[in-house]
């Protein structure tokens, strides 16, 4: 089964919150308006952020940390 979110952040499926924040910080740097001038890095950016929006919310609960999405 294929997660777009999960691919957006270049994670794999079983990912934990811990992963999920770190590739979060690490694409959002990148791609962040300010920083890249690409045409294309509003986009990304926006696209990052919708990901990271998701998973967090429906992400692993403190009692079962990894989960399958």
């Amino acid at each position: 089964m294929r997660n777009q979110y999960l691919e957006t952040l270049g994670l794999q499926s079983g990912a934990t919150k811990t992963d999920i924040k770190k590739a979060y910080r690490k694409l959002s740097k990148k791609y962040h308006p300010d920083i890249n001038d690409n045409h294309d890095a509003k986009e990304k950016f926006i696209e990052i952020a919708e990901a990271y929006n998701f998973l967090s919310n429906v992400g692993p609960t403190p009692h079962r940390e990894k989960v399958n999405y």
